[in-house]
């Protein structure tokens, strides 16, 4: 029976493993699951503590796949140095750029990684920021709150039939465009990498950096790497319509923070902002106070069933895998490294 070691906390099992997939592990494989004694110490309510290091050689020796996720230290090349190393690195989690050395899949070593599942709880909150805003319902909810009844000097508006730029056609804007299609928008899509064929799939449209910044809604979904740091100028900001609204769910540096803020807190337009540069932010109490600002903090793609259902969605294509060859949405491409998130 091929062995498989669980490199996370007991409590980080319990928040990304549910009981079918447990049972699943238990049956196709020896698990070795990491107790309370190869933590790096307390973790909180919040975050559950995370694996010391020094204990990742012993759960992962002799092991064939290893089951990752947030908590779990960097995997260094030294654990395939002997030639004998896993052969399937399968993260319940997001993004692996922080867990692995790329230089482990020119071994042959298969990666998976859960962020295509969670990239439908970030379409999800997406698309909740957007109808919140759109509708303006921090404003009234505000006003009722203060004694108020009807307000006369704004008004929602509908995101049927409109105009949404999308910046980055990644796995989380292509869970947005799937929620968008009842909805029937014009969806504007600005991603180098995205072909026309590709487009035509999606049922999206390409266009310009400026063309996608123009319309009354911006979504934006790009990773962290150098190409995508303010990317979202201060210009592109300018020309935005009164009253648009910008959703940003993916990085922190992809915007000009200071210039978004400055166009929000005059009121000219609306933003929910999940990331930010950095974080966690410091905003003064004016920034704080604004109704036409949306501020999470960074849990767009944490969910209850999100969470639970991340380990059995990596382990069904790692599996598959691992049987036949079939590489599942969750297999982290090579070709993709330079790009991905």
């Amino acid at each position: 029976m091929p062995k498989l070691a669980a490199l996370f906390s007991p409590e980080r099992a319990a928040d990304v493993v549910d009981a079918n997939t447990r049972q699943l592990l238990e049956d196709r494989f020896e698990v070795v699951w990491a107790t309370p004694e190869h933590t790096a110490g307390p973790g909180s309510a919040a975050k559950p503590p995370a694996l010391d290091p020094a204990a990742v050689p012993e759960l992962a020796a002799g092991a064939d796949v290893l089951l990752t996720s947030w908590g779990t230290p960097h995997l260094g090349k030294e654990l395939w140095s002997g030639g004998n190393g896993p052969k399937v690195v399968a993260h319940a989690a997001g993004t692996v750029k922080n867990l692995i050395d790329p230089v482990i899949l020119d071994q042959g070593v298969a990666v998976f990684s859960a962020g295509p599942r969670i990239a439908w709880s970030v379409g999800e909150y997406c698309l909740a920021s957007m109808l919140t805003l759109a509708r303006r319902l921090p404003r009234f909810d505000g006003a009722v709150r203060a004694g108020g009844w009807k307000q006369t000097e704004y008004r929602g508006h509908e995101l049927a039939g409109a105009k949404v730029g999308i910046i980055g056609a990644s796995s989380t804007a292509r869970a947005l465009i799937t929620l968008l299609k009842p909805f029937g928008c014009d969806l504007a899509v600005y991603d180098p990498y995205l072909t026309a064929e590709r487009a035509g799939e999606l049922g999206v449209r390409t266009t310009t950096l400026e063309d996608a910044a123009s319309g009354p809604f911006l979504s934006i979904h790009v990773p962290n790497v150098p190409e995508t740091k303010g990317m979202i100028t201060r210009a592109l900001i300018e020309n935005l319509p009164n009253g648009a609204v910008v959703v940003n769910s993916s990085r922190g540096p992809a915007i000009d923070q200071r210039a978004l803020l400055e166009h929000a807190l005059d009121g000219r337009i609306y933003a929910a902002l999940d990331v930010y540069d950095p974080e966690p932010p410091q905003f003064d109490a004016k920034t704080l106070a604004a109704s036409n600002l949306l501020l999470t903090p960074h849990v767009a793609g944490d969910t209850a069933e999100g969470h639970l259902a991340l380990a059995g969605y990596v382990l069904k294509d790692a599996l598959q895998w691992l049987d036949n060859g079939t590489r599942g949405p969750s297999f982290v491409d090579p070709a993709s490294w330079s790009i991905a998130a």
